[in-house]
């Protein structure tokens, strides 16, 4: 790891005396927590801790509709919410330590078909998705809350390809890293979503695709929980973490 080192002088009651300011030269991967809809950043928070202690700036949000705009719920879009994925990617490239070619997008569910959308207009390196939700093209700009549930459920569980779906298309155009996350007793989000999605990955430079045993959409139980870390923690190591050491091979996280 490059290190730099930058001479200073401190004033102490009107004297000086010199410093050295040492610090790494290399910046940190980031990687960006989008929650599902009804969710909020608190369930990301525990994983984004977790992987910050690995080397990288994680940084988690809430999407408007949800804990403090809870009253937008009912007249939020689609659009408005890939808008604040865009601020929310913007604040994190801008901090200082975060390395702008290596950033990491995980969504869940609403939060992974934004985050497909997302990869349209912002570099992303490494897309994980756990139980992606699909929504057709039109209504983009009505209340997300009024999309047709029964509606949604027959057009999940169609073959869809990326001529029929945005978020398919741009999955297609994708050509980092992903990680797709199923859940076997999912009652939201079926096997043919999940299908249709890794399906479209046709230029992704490697595709992942694990399934959490007895779970359900919303990974209600304790032991499902668990075994979902498990499996980002260990993509996240083998993926983001990885390359920073093929980056920066004299880097080692603090745990080695």
């Amino acid at each position: 790891m490059t290190i730099q080192s930058e001479t200073i002088e401190l004033q102490v009651q009107g004297e000086t005396i010199a410093g050295t300011l040492v610090s790494p030269g290399s910046k940190m991967p980031g990687i960006l927590f989008v929650h599902g809809w009804g969710g909020s950043q608190q369930r990301d928070l525990a994983r984004a801790r977790q992987i910050t202690g690995l080397g990288c700036v994680c940084m988690t949000f809430d999407l408007r509709g949800h804990e403090k705009t809870q009253s937008q719920r009912l007249t939020v879009t689609r659009e408005q919410n890939l808008d604040d994925l865009l601020v929310a990617y913007d604040r994190l490239v801008s901090h200082p330590a975060v390395d702008p070619g290596a950033v990491a997008v995980i969504g869940s569910s609403y939060g992974g078909y934004l985050a497909t959308l997302l990869t349209l207009q912002r570099p992303v390196k490494w897309l994980a998705m756990r139980v992606p939700a699909l929504y057709w093209d039109e209504e983009w700009n009505s209340p997300k809350q009024a999309l047709d549930r029964q509606r949604l459920n027959d057009y999940r569980r169609r073959n869809l390809s990326p001529a029929d779906n945005r978020a398919l298309a741009a999955c297609a155009e994708f050509t980092g890293d992903v990680l797709l996350v199923e859940s076997e007793q999912d009652d939201y989000v079926p096997h043919s979503t999940l299908m249709s999605y890794r399906s479209a990955f046709v230029s992704a430079h490697s595709l992942t695709h694990r399934t959490v045993d007895g779970a359900d959409h919303a990974l209600s139980s304790e032991e499902s929980q668990k075994a979902y870390s498990a499996i980002l923690a260990a993509w996240v190591g083998e993926m983001v973490i990885g390359a920073r050491l093929d980056r920066y091979p004299h880097y080692a996280p603090w745990y080695a």
